[in-house]
């Protein structure tokens, strides 16, 4: 179970369409053995790619003041926050993850607004009631 709950965290599932060419000439290179499955390749692919725009991401990042990574913010992080007076402005590339246990409430006293590229994980009623606050 927890090699199931860590892997969750570690990928998101995508969808991608792409044209009966570029499809038959991905499964030519799996059945000659470049790649072991479809996966395989684009996961390759999307990994050469990031690598080579590496520079950039990493201006980028440090720029626009993103957290690279994962961001976890828990029930006391937000209530300490709300005891001081502060609120946040989450900037993360990764994953953002504000635990189930937070109140919808305490996520909207002290969450201006949340940028994440990448993934979101939060509760239902937190993500309904900061959805005017997520880009």
């Amino acid at each position: 179970m927890q090699d199931t709950r860590a892997k969750a965290l570690d990928s998101e599932k995508i969808t991608i369409n792409l044209g009966v060419v570029d499809l038959g000439q991905v499964d030519l290179l799996v059945q000659e053995g470049f790649y072991s499955n479809r996966t395989d390749l684009i996961r390759t692919a999307i990994r050469n790619q990031l690598a080579k725009h590496a520079d950039v991401i990493q201006q980028t990042v440090a720029r626009k003041s993103f957290v690279l990574g994962l961001q976890r913010y828990s029930r006391q992080d937000l209530e300490a926050l709300q005891a001081a007076g502060q609120t946040l402005h989450i900037h993360v590339l990764g994953l953002a993850s504000i635990d189930k246990d937070v109140p919808p409430e305490l996520a909207l006293a002290t969450i201006e607004s949340i940028h994440v590229l990448g993934a979101l994980q939060a509760s239902p009623a937190v993500k309904a009631a900061l959805a005017g606050r997520i880009r």
